[in-house]
């Protein structure tokens, strides 16, 4: 771009030049012309050296007082001869001090000049040259003024373009120094022409005039740039007062750009071997292996060290694409632009050295120095957060899981070994842990898992399962293979208390499941004993069993496809005087530790199989179902009352369904297998209740001999939001498929659900979509009223009799129920 200024600018001083030269004025043709010639070249040879010099990168620029011999020539020579001594005399004035190419811009800018000026004077016609001296001040003072703005108009641009400043920008720098200068100038040429005009014997005076002037307005600029340095100084080294290092190294490479005026400019850091690189615009590379720099010629170093030459953090580049000479000014600001950026740099790397610091003292105040997981205050912290901004975000549940016999580890192998085992269980926790969850190390071998979003509170045992089944393999530990065994225990987040309430539910589950010898145990406000309000209802218990104050409600049981009841859930109520109707989640673990278990058992069976009684005699014979605590099922006479009331109320014992919950105790399975096993011998059919929620369920149905499994109302609930739900109902139908089982779904409350259970091949469901918990006599009023004319049915059929329905994705086979046949033959084509 800059050479094709300079050939816009040749190109046109040229014909400018054999324009005037062909005109038709007069050549010289005496000894006086010819002398006034002389005179001519040698003034602007003159006003050539006598110049302010201005360096721009590797491009030094000078600014001369040829426009002022310029004009002072026109008033006293013809125009023609005025160009050509301006072209003669920048010629001789510059020709042995710059490079051909400046020379050549030089002569023909001022050729231009030279020209433009002259065809303005021509333009005056007879006014041109002037003869009074109001004259001569006026009409100089304009040609003066054409000849300042093409002098600017030819040089501005180009400096603009070596320096990459805008152009316009460039035209206001320093315009006030320059009309300064200009004024200078021009009252130099009026002055000299009024001489001339009034005894040209005074023309010795002006050389001493135009040198002072000249001295004074060079010692102005210098000033001025000197004090524009310092201000430019202070700014940089002001810009470099940050404390983050990559700023300062960006700040100190386009800072020192500009105010070295240098092509590039490169930071080298001793450590690390860091290098940065770049000029005004930016960065143009960063980091430690940096390819060769394209601007090739003059390089400055300068060491980045402190006024006590202490430190030697690195060097800084300034460099130039040619030959360049600072002055001592300029050296003197280089070596104390380097001496801030070394402060700069060495405070950046102090700052970043205090905030690792800081991260490091955070981070081991919120984890486990150990194991690198989560401490106790961050689990606490981090649980209050979420709970604190939860809104339709899930479920969140916590798991605490203890290491059971680790004093063992610790006593025989030492506390290296117990450390390493500690720091195995870490990591796969870590590794079976998803994304959202916090895993913590709460202290010695107790560990805690943050469950975040879940669909419902039933996945939450799935997870557990699969974060305790990480710890099943034996851990390598020094060539021995250690198995661990752990305890787990599940909370759902409560609507109150927060995080340290769910800690605490999460614990008392944890205990639970080592005093029940189980694996995992899921915190039930019943069995809490810290909840005072269940140990005052406990000592009631007495008298509300001698009082018969406990009553049964019934639950119908449903075959979905038909809407026929196939049998009832027997559920406990507890109607206290002054209290009222009190759920049995706050009294069952009372009345299992008051001793007034058997007691209370036996009342409950009685008017379950009173119920049924009656119900048979109305012509609906329907098993019943009653829950059975797993105490009973530790006490060997149990089977013989429960056969003893099926005889005193004259029922067969399949027409009793005892539901079992998944809490057994496994470490006295022995005795619950001969419980069980002599009930089932007797003809009584079991159920394996609230199926999927707990950690042994398929280990229970080894052991157990069951015959129906009931899956639980949180699956019913989720399965239309949660995969996970859905799956779990899935493969609770395959297997009691496989197993030939009953399943029957809990808490059907819609329609749709009625239908996706009944397509995946589930036979029957109970829930709000077909009753409520209802007493005996009331169910059977509902019984007898029917649903559309069909006494039996509480809701209508999912089919006409005798349909075929095809199933998408129904595999063959199906579960085995008293029920289901019917519809199951209605299905088939």
């Amino acid at each position: 771009m800059r050479g094709l200024v300079y050939t816009l600018v040749l190109g046109a001083a040229t014909i400018a030049l054999v324009a005037f030269l062909a005109a038709r004025q007069q050549p010289p043709d005496s000894v006086r012309d010819l002398v006034t010639v002389a005179t001519l070249v040698v003034t602007v040879a003159l006003a050539t050296v006598i110049k302010t010099r201005l360096r721009i990168r590797s491009t030094t620029f000078y600014f001369a007082w040829v426009e002022t011999a310029i004009v002072i020539g026109l008033a006293v020579a013809p125009p023609s001869w005025v160009v050509l001594a301006t072209g003669l005399g920048v010629a001789c004035g510059s020709i042995t001090r710059l490079a051909p190419i400046k020379v050549a811009f030089a002569i023909a800018k001022h050729t231009l000049v030279a020209g433009g000026t002259a065809a303005t004077t021509l333009l005056l016609g007879t006014a041109w040259p002037p003869r009074e001296p109001i004259g001569i001040v006026m009409l100089l003072g304009f040609v003066y003024l054409v000849a300042a703005v093409l002098d600017d108009v030819l040089a501005i641009p180009v400096i603009a373009l070596a320096s990459r400043t805008p152009i316009l920008r460039q035209f206001r720098n320093d315009l006030d120094l320059r009309i300064a200068g200009f004024g200078v100038r021009f009252l130099v040429a009026v002055a000299t022409v009024l001489i001339l005009r009034i005894d040209p014997r005074l023309l010795p005076a002006v050389p001493p005039l135009v040198l002072s002037l000249h001295l004074a307005y060079s010692s102005r600029i210098r000033t001025r740039t000197e004090q524009q340095a310092w201000q430019r100084l202070a700014r940089a080294t002001d810009a470099l007062n940050v404390v983050d290092l990559d700023q300062v190294l960006t700040t100190a490479v386009t800072e020192a750009a500009e105010l070295f005026s240098a092509d590039e400019v490169e930071v080298e850091l001793r450590e690390g071997g860091r290098v940065v690189r770049g000029s005004a615009p930016g960065i143009a590379y960063d980091g430690t292996a940096p390819p060769s720099s394209e601007v090739d010629g003059r390089i400055m170093p300068v060491a980045l060290e402190g006024h006590d030459r202490a430190d030697d953090l690195g060097v800084l580049r300034l460099r130039f694409a040619g030959p360049v000479e600072l002055s001592e000014r300029e050296q003197y600001t280089l070596r104390t632009f380097a001496s801030a950026l070394c402060t700069a740099v060495r405070n950046a790397q102090a700052y970043a050295e205090l905030a690792r610091i800081a991260d490091a003292h955070a981070y081991a105040a919120t984890h486990d120095a150990l194991t690198d997981l989560s401490n106790r205050r961050h689990l606490l912290d981090e649980g209050t957060a979420h709970l604190t901004t939860r809104h339709a975000d899930g479920v969140t549940a916590l798991v605490l899981i203890d290491l059971n016999h680790f004093k063992e580890v610790n006593d025989t192998l030492g506390h290296g070994a117990g450390d390493q085992v500690l720091i195995q269980v870490a990591e796969r926790l870590r590794g079976a842990a998803r994304p959202d969850d916090l895993v913590a190390r709460l202290g010695g071998d107790e560990f805690a898992v943050l469950l975040r979003a879940l669909p419902a509170p039933a996945v939450a045992a799935h997870r557990a399962e699969a974060l305790l089944t990480a710890l099943h393999d034996p851990l390598d530990l020094d060539g021995m293979r250690i198995s661990v065994e752990a305890s787990g225990g599940i909370a759902v987040a409560p609507a109150t208390g927060g995080m340290a309430e769910l800690l605490r539910r999460a614990d008392v589950a944890m205990y639970q499941a080592k005093r029940a010898g189980q694996r995992i145990a899921t915190y039930a406000a019943a069995r809490d004993t810290a909840d005072l309000g269940r140990l005052t209802l406990g000592g009631e218990l007495p008298r509300a069993v001698a009082d018969h104050e406990f009553t049964v409600n019934f639950q119908p049981i449903v075959d979905l496809a038909s809407g026929e009841v196939t049998g009832a859930e027997a559920l406990a109520r507890w109607h206290h005087p002054t209290h009222g109707l009190i759920d049995p989640l706050r009294f069952l673990e009372a009345v299992e530790r008051s001793g007034l278990l058997p007691a209370f058992a036996e009342a409950i069976l009685d008017q379950a199989l009173i119920a049924a009684g009656t119900w048979r005699d109305a012509g609906f014979d329907l098993p019943v179902s009653v829950n059975v605590s797993p105490r009973s099922l530790l006490d060997a006479r149990f089977p013989g009352a429960v056969l003893a009331r099926l005889r005193a109320h004259d029922l067969p014992p399949d027409r009793l369904v005892l539901e079992l919950t998944e809490t057994l105790t496994l470490s006295q399975l022995d005795v619950v297998d001969r419980v069980l096993s002599r009930l089932r011998d007797s003809g009584v059919r079991l159920a394996l209740d609230d199926f999927g929620t707990g950690y042994s369920s398929l280990s229970l149905l080894s052991r157990i001999p069951v015959h129906e499994l009931k899956i639980d109302r949180s699956f019913v609930t989720a399965m239309e939001t949660a995969p996970e739900a859905a799956a779990v109902i899935r493969s609770t139908l395959d297997l009691g498929r496989s197993l030939d089982l009953t399943v029957v779904a809990e808490g059907v409350e819609s329609e749709p659900q009625r239908r996706a259970l009944w397509e995946l091949g589930c036979a029957a469901g109970q829930g709000h979509l077909f009753a409520r918990p209802l007493p005996a006599g009331a169910l059977l009023a509902a019984l007898q009223r029917g649903a559309g004319g069909r006494p039996g049915a509480l809701a209508p059929p999912l089919h006409d009799t005798g349909a075929v329905i095809r199933l998408p994705g129904r595999r063959t086979g199906g579960s085995r129920t008293r029920s289901a046949a019917p519809a199951a033959d209605s299905r088939q084509p």
